[in-house]
Order: structure tokens, then C-alpha cells, then sequence
């Protein structure tokens, strides 16, 4: 990890002096995460797509902006942060997402919770069902921490609040999944 970190402040700086080659490799290393990032607080395909290309864009025009290249990461995810929630004010009338593109990690097989069998698209709907009854704040916190396993600080970065706000979100948001998923693990497999 340290040597990847490295690789990705070398070519941070490279992109900086304008080598767009540099950006692209980054753009490569990068996009599959930030549009899963983007894909689970939006719910809509279409949706992460534009707003990960979006971030990439203002990034690419911010980049000589970001001060420490071994902060890439929380800048670009902030980023792609500000595009979503700038597109949900536009949107705000608008609801609805799509709870198919919501997939837990790990929905390759067979899953024990609580010592009982659960198949994994039983559970991968009631997971997307639970992240939906979030609040957005909530989700978001979920999904930066859980999925994409970013640290408090680089999360309150990301969101720009309080590491106690982070926190906060994080185990109200775990209090919910927990009584929402409950009756799956008393359940197991019907």
C-alpha cells in the first residue's frame, strides 16, 4: 500500500506539470471506486456515471489546487462527493433509485448470518432495502467507511464535518441496519 500511495503522489505531481498520460493512469486506479462510491449514494447507474466523470473533470482542472498528493484520495472523493448532493438540490423534487445496482461486497455465495444460511440475493436486497431507509447522511457514512474503508479522518474530510458527526452517523446508521436486518438472521432461509 505504501508503494502504491508513492506511485499515486508521483503521478499526482506529474498531472499537476501537465502530463495528461499521468492523470490517466490515475483516472484508471481511480474510477471503479469513486463510481461505486457514487452508484451507492445515488442508486442510478447513469447517474454514477456522469458524476464520476464530472469529478474526474473538476479534478483534472483542480489538481495544481491539491496541496498534499498523499491526500489525493479524501480530495477526489470530496469531490465526487460535492457533484452528487449537487445534483440531488437539482433534483430534490425527484425520487427514487434503483435498488438493483445496490449489491453488498461478498455476494458471491451462500452467506452465514447469525449461524443460519442466507442466499445472497435475499440478502443483497434486504441490505440495499435497510441502506435506503437511511437517511443520506447516514448512507453515505456507510458506504465511505464499509465499502470503500476510508478512515474517520479522511471521512470527515470527505464530508467536511466533525470526526464526532462522522462517528455519530456511522453507529446510528449501524443501530438502524441492525434492526433492520434482524429478522433475516432470525429468519436464515425460508
Amino acid at each position: 500500500m505504501i508503494f502504491r500511495a508513492v506511485e499515486d503522489a508521483d503521478l499526482i505531481r506529474q498531472a499537476a506539470r501537465g502530463r495528461v498520460e499521468a492523470f490517466n493512469l490515475l483516472v484508471s486506479r481511480w474510477e471503479k471506486r469513486v463510481y461505486n462510491y457514487l452508484l451507492r449514494i445515488t442508486g442510478n447507474r447513469e447517474d454514477a456515471l456522469d458524476l464520476t466523470q464530472d469529478a474526474f473533470l473538476k479534478a483534472y482542472q483542480n489538481l495544481r489546487k491539491l496541496e498534499d498528493p498523499g491526500r489525493f484520495a479524501p480530495w477526489l472523493y470530496r469531490i465526487a462527493h460535492n457533484e452528487a448532493y449537487s445534483q440531488f438540490r437539482k433534483r430534490r423534487p425527484e425520487s427514487g433509485t434503483d435498488i438493483d445496482t445496490l449489491e453488498p461486497p461478498g455476494t458471491d455465495g451462500g452467506i452465514v448470518v447469525g449461524g443460519s444460511s442466507v442466499f445472497p440475493m435475499e440478502l443483497g436486497l434486504a441490505v440495499a432495502g435497510a441502506l435506503e431507509r437511511l437517511s443520506p447522511e447516514q448512507r453515505e457514512a456507510v458506504v465511505l467507511k464499509i465499502y470503500q474503508g476510508f478512515k474517520f479522518e479522511e471521512m470527515a474530510e470527505i464530508l467536511a464535518c466533525p470526526v464526532s458527526t462522522v462517528k455519530s452517523r456511522l453507529y446510528a446508521a449501524f443501530e438502524l441496519l441492525k434492526a433492520e436486518l434482524a429478522p433475516i438472521q432470525s429468519r436464515g432461509v425460508s
